[in-house]
């Protein structure tokens, strides 16, 4: 016997990851140079050189010492060191016994889902939105509740999302910058949002979370990032060093449960509950330790606004139709067809793998991660020249 819910999970096409391997593939067969994967946000830009020092530093130290279990939560002194960063960064008081380091975002955003959401509860995310939120949340036990954005800036539609909250609203997962749109929320829509959530708290008598799930913070050009425990005081951010330090592979990051909260102390106990019950634990120790050293270390943030730059231009000269990125490093483009998967399908043809909008939970647009070489992109406009002239 087995778990069929599981082996359901595992037969479930993902399609970012499909992709992915039939790029794999194509660029075995054909050569890398004639694939042009839009596919997976796998930046391609090199980890900084702190990274590369930090390990070298460590390599130095005691093997035992250096291999060693930390706690489930993590090394003290790696926790120290992140909510010192936090308290520096942000000016709101951040203690080291409100962060959990995880092996990435993935895994915090599980954890949290899990430990302040009961079987039955409603999550609601903002439409489109990456992937795997619902299947963590119905890990959790719980609904997943779907708000579309506003159109065409994409900010979060906060009539919309007051309509959608029951007396089951437990949580609401906010990703900005955003994945897949690349839209950036404003301080006026979070301020918004905020003060609904508050109200809704209050009028409900029972806690709506706030979920920040921020891997691309640190990727914008020029938009401001408001950081959330400032405006809202039942915030838990969930953080990955993927992309700020271009570690996608590493899957090191953490959660800070806000010390705003009145009760902080007794949401984290959840949250180690949490990691112990779905064998989140002790994160990579050689990991904790080396992004530790290089926090706030920037992240080359000019390679990704140069491939926007390019990969806009070319395709605005080819009329085609986007939404300008503010954040993060995808491109959200209008598909040539109402049915987006069927315009993937296509793009195929033209060795362009670009990922279908049904997968987000959105139809008639496709997503380009344009974190990949600059030479790519160039060389793929006349593949995109082509795909457009077959549907004349």
């Amino acid at each position: 016997m087995i778990n069929q819910e599981m082996f359901d999970l595992g037969a479930e096409p993902n399609k970012i990851r499909e992709l992915f391997a039939f790029g794999l593939e194509r660029k075995a067969a054909i050569g890398a140079e004639n694939v042009f994967d839009y596919s997976i946000g796998n930046p391609s830009v090199p980890a900084p050189d702190c990274v590369t020092q930090a390990f070298r530093d460590l390599l130095q130290m005691d093997p035992v010492v250096l291999h060693e279990y930390t706690p489930s939560p993590g090394d003290p002194q790696v926790r120290a060191a992140i909510a010192d960063y936090l308290t520096r960064t942000f000016g709101l008081a951040a203690t080291p016994g409100n962060v959990y380091v995880t092996s990435g975002a993935s895994s915090a955003i599980a954890i949290t889902l899990s430990a302040v959401c009961e079987p039955g509860d409603e999550v609601i995310v903002i439409s489109p939105y990456f992937p795997e939120y619902r299947t963590w949340t119905h890990t959790a036990g719980c609904t997943l509740v779907e708000v579309p954005a506003q159109v065409p800036n994409f900010q979060p539609d906060v009539a919309a999302i007051e309509a959608a909250i029951t007396e089951r609203t437990s949580a609401i997962i906010v990703n900005s910058p955003n994945n897949p749109v690349g839209a950036v929320y404003s301080r006026e829509s979070l301020t918004a949002l905020c003060d609904m959530l508050a109200r809704k708290e209050a009028e409900l008598g029972r806690r709506i979370f706030l979920v920040a799930d921020e891997p691309y913070r640190e990727i914008t050009y020029g938009a401001e990032v408001p950081y959330l425990p400032s405006l809202y005081v039942d915030t838990i951010v969930c953080y990955s060093f993927s992309k700020s330090l271009s570690l996608p592979g590493e899957r090191i990051g953490y959660i800070y449960v806000s010390d705003r909260m009145l009760d902080a102390g007794a949401i984290f106990t959840a949250v180690c509950g949490a990691g112990r019950a779905l064998g989140y634990i002790c994160a990579p120790v050689m990991l904790q330790r080396a992004v530790a050293k290089c926090l706030g270390t920037p992240s080359d943030v000019e390679a990704y606004a140069a491939n926007r730059e390019i990969l806009t231009r070319g395709l605005t000269e080819l009329g085609y139709e986007f939404v300008e990125p503010e954040g993060a490093f995808y491109l959200w483009v209008r598909a040539l067809e109402s049915d987006a998967v069927a315009f993937s399908e296509r793009a195929k043809d033209f060795e362009l793998l670009l990922v279908p909008s049904d997968s987000f939970g959105a139809t008639g647009w496709v997503r380009l991660s344009y974190c990949i070489a600059r030479d790519t992109i160039e060389r793929s406009m006349p593949a995109f020249k082509a795909l457009k002239e077959s549907y004349r």
